[in-house]
């Protein structure tokens, strides 16, 4: 009887074993696994948000008088250009002959995103508008091998095409308007942006339910005020009012990716006038998000707006501050899952203690970023925190093996020992 009792528990644990076995087996067939992934990634997250609980982005401290230095890396945020001496304040102008009270373009195959792939998924649909044979997951695999990858940076959509849809162009800018949307919808270039996305439940207590989200634009109608666009979460064919539109794109700059044939190239750069040069888009936009934050001093958006033209000029000082203000304005919790402005000009100030609390604040909302790992990485650099500097520049490096800043970064580290 001691023995055949004794065998009872081992035998029925072997069985659960098996069981946990076959059940995390069929989890990972992709058919499954796409249909629960998002689920198990739903209750990992509010898990860690009931253990350690999100609250608010950290405010600002009153600032103190600090001279800028030079970071040794550039970052797609921080180009090694010259601020322009004349100041750009001319808007894109739409085509010279009267816009149509409505265009609407033929909808690419639509595809419904996968578990954080929206980036991925409405470049796809944008490069099968011009006959590509693809899918969300060929381009994801090239620019988020980590499904858990919550961000793909509009210059990584670019450099994609680049490198694997050549025989297009892209390009992508700042500042955009409606009628320069319009504009070229007209000539039948669609357009992508980047904009506010509010989640139907929460991931943790307490969230905000605020994230970014890409949206091809596909059309428009001045009658009924609304653009008609491909959305990877919501469905095809998206109606979309034009000042709401506006307002969700203002979060990021209203920055747009355009996606063309080279035949198409001088119409662009017609349309986009003097915005076609990167340096003098940037500084209209900087000027007009300026004009925001004196129109609207208690938007956030517009002062972390300018913060962020700001850093393209390598103005970080003053970027530091607008940062500050929108910061105490009151941002979403997960903003810096996907802007990095912040990071660049606290470095280059040197307030190190306010970047690692911001880069500490972002890994607890998103474990998985690679830019908060490089740039907690390097603020414990400047404290001498040579070895987990490493550490945290090696985990950037695991978490996406194709963040070539990161790569830098331990390279500049360990040859500078």
């Amino acid at each position: 009887m001691l023995n055949r009792s004794g065998l009872r528990p081992r035998w029925i644990l072997g069985v659960v074993a098996i069981a946990c076995l076959g059940l995390a087996l069929f989890y990972w067939f992709p058919q499954v696994n796409r249909r629960l992934a998002w689920r198990l990634d739903f209750g990992l997250a509010y898990l860690r948000g009931v253990i350690n609980p999100v609250g608010p982005m950290p405010t600002a401290l009153p600032q103190p008088r600090l001279s800028v230095t030079h970071h040794p890396t550039q970052t797609p945020e921080q180009p090694a250009t010259p601020q322009p001496t004349a100041a750009v304040t001319s808007i894109p102008q739409p085509s010279p002959t009267p816009l149509p009270n409505s265009i609407v373009l033929p909808a690419p195959l639509w595809e419904k995103q996968d578990i954080n792939n929206c980036g991925p998924a409405s470049l796809a649909m944008y490069l099968r508008y011009y006959q590509w044979e693809g899918d969300q997951f060929d381009v994801a695999t090239v620019l988020k091998p980590q499904r858990e990858d919550r961000n793909v940076n509009v210059d990584e959509l670019a450099y994609y095409v680049r490198n694997h849809a050549g025989w297009l162009h892209v390009e992508y800018r700042v500042g955009g308007n409606l009628a320069l949307l319009k504009s070229l919808l007209a000539v039948g270039i669609p357009v992508m942006i980047e904009e506010s996305f509010y989640f139907e439940e929460p991931y943790w207590p307490d969230d905000d339910l605020w994230a970014a989200h890409y949206f091809l634009v596909t059309g428009y109608d001045d009658a009924a005020q609304e653009f008609t666009g491909q959305d990877s979460f919501y469905g095809a064919d998206r109606k979309v009012a034009y000042q709401k539109l506006d307002s969700y794109w203002q979060a990021f700059n209203r920055v747009y990716l355009l996606v063309f044939p080279p035949a198409q190239e001088q119409v662009v750069q017609s349309l986009l006038g003097e915005d076609w040069d990167a340096d003098a888009n940037r500084q209209r936009t900087l000027e007009h998000s300026q004009q925001e934050t004196e129109q609207d001093p208690q938007n956030a958006f517009a002062w972390f707006n300018l913060g962020s033209n700001l850093v393209y000029f390598e103005r970080y000082l003053e970027a530091s501050q607008a940062y500050d203000t929108a910061r105490n304005l009151g941002l979403p919790q997960r903003m810096l899952r996907y802007q990095f402005g912040p990071f660049i000009a606290y470095f280059h100030t040197g307030q190190i203690d306010t970047l690692l609390k911001l880069t500490s604040y972002a890994l607890e909302l998103t474990p998985k970023s690679e830019e908060a790992w490089l740039w907690h990485g390097w603020a414990l650099y400047r404290q001498g925190k040579t070895n987990q500097a490493v550490a945290d520049f090696e985990r950037a490096l695991a978490e996406n093996p194709n963040y070539l800043d990161a790569q830098y970064a331990l390279n500049f580290v360990q040859q500078n020992r």
